[in-house]
Formats: structure tokens, C-alpha cells, sequence
């Protein structure tokens, strides 16, 4: 019993966040899309800082069709999938915000620039990284353990496989993974501001 009311404050949780930001975006957004400065001002980042690059990945990755805006749709399936999806369908969201070119790979560059971003806004938010290791020494693990082919990228099928197979792999990768508490992390800092 005490699981099930669990479970249901959870779900209540997140539907009451999912209608604060509908709320937020018709009022913020009233043609209906979201450009990338609204997605960043919506979610309190500033311009330039620790969680600016972090907030253009994941902008990028809600975009959908590749228009530069974020319509109420594309919100809607994303917030749906950051709040409730599986683990595999969260580890090809989480794949797409590494893939910064959209070419189906990620490399190193693209990898170090996601894991520094990670790493900065940890800092900036005093949640422990894991200190045995810097963002190069991350990125050679990652590549070690996941690009199985030795081709020097990462496809989506090894980036899911090695997540679901190691443990701090998967740990690494849910950094990212979990915007929803960086999504709601970002609005109670606003709202204290």
C-alpha cells in the first residue's frame, strides 16, 4: 500500500509540473513555438554560463523537425518522454543530445563537450561528480567500453547496449539523461531569484 501511494504522488508530481509549464508556455510562448533564447529564459538560463550549452543540446533534441523552434507538440512529447518514458527510449533522447551534428554518431568532441557541460553544472549546483575521474578520463572510459567496433564514434546501438550493460556507464549517461530534475532544478532557481 504504501508503494501504490507512492507511485501516485509521483505521477501527481509530474502532471502538476507538465501543467506548470504548459501553463508557462502559453503564457511565454503565445504564437505557440519556442525559440532557443525562450527555451533558455523559460527554464532560467542565462545567455552564456554553465547551463547554456547543456539547455542548446537539449533544445536541440525537443526540436524534432529541425525548425530552430519547439512547438507545443514536440514540448509535449518530450516533457512525456523525459517524465515517463522507458529506460531505452530515454537512452535514444539522451543519445540525441550527444549527437550534436545529427550525423547518427557521436565522437570524442561531441562526447567531451556534453560530459564538460554535465560536469560544469554539477559544480555549479554542488552535486557530486565522480572526483576519480576528469571529462577526458570519462570520455576514454566511455569510448573504451561502448564503441565496440573501434571505428572511433559511437552509434546509437552502442551507446544503448553499453549503458543497459554497465552500470557506470549507465550512471554516467543518466547525468544527462534526467532533464526533468535539471528542467525542475532550473525553475525553482529562477523562482528564488
Amino acid at each position: 500500500m504504501g508503494q501504490a501511494q507512492q507511485t501516485e504522488n509521483v505521477e501527481e508530481v509530474d502532471v502538476k509540473a507538465i501543467q506548470d509549464m504548459y501553463k508557462k508556455f502559453v503564457t511565454e510562448c503565445p504564437s505557440g513555438l519556442l525559440f532557443l533564447h525562450e527555451f533558455k529564459r523559460f527554464f532560467g538560463v542565462e545567455p552564456e554560463g554553465e547551463a547554456a550549452e547543456y539547455a542548446e543540446n537539449m533544445f536541440r533534441a525537443f526540436d524534432k523537425n529541425g525548425d530552430n523552434t519547439i512547438d507545443f507538440l514536440e514540448f509535449v512529447a518530450a516533457l512525456n518522454l523525459v517524465f515517463r518514458g522507458d529506460l531505452e527510449h530515454k537512452l535514444r533522447w539522451s543519445f540525441k543530445v550527444y549527437d550534436r551534428d545529427n550525423n547518427g554518431y557521436v565522437d570524442r568532441s561531441e562526447l567531451r563537450s556534453i560530459i564538460e557541460s554535465i560536469y560544469r553544472i554539477k559544480r555549479g549546483s554542488k552535486v557530486d561528480t565522480d572526483a576519480d575521474f576528469n571529462v577526458d578520463d570519462v570520455v576514454d572510459r566511455i569510448f573504451q567500453a561502448v564503441d565496440t567496433d573501434g571505428d572511433g564514434n559511437i552509434s546509437i546501438d552502442e551507446f544503448i547496449r553499453g549503458a543497459q550493460q554497465d552500470t557506470w556507464l549507465l550512471n554516467m549517461l543518466k547525468l544527462d539523461m534526467n532533464p526533468a530534475r535539471w528542467m525542475l532544478e532550473q525553475r525553482r532557481k529562477s523562482a528564488h531569484f
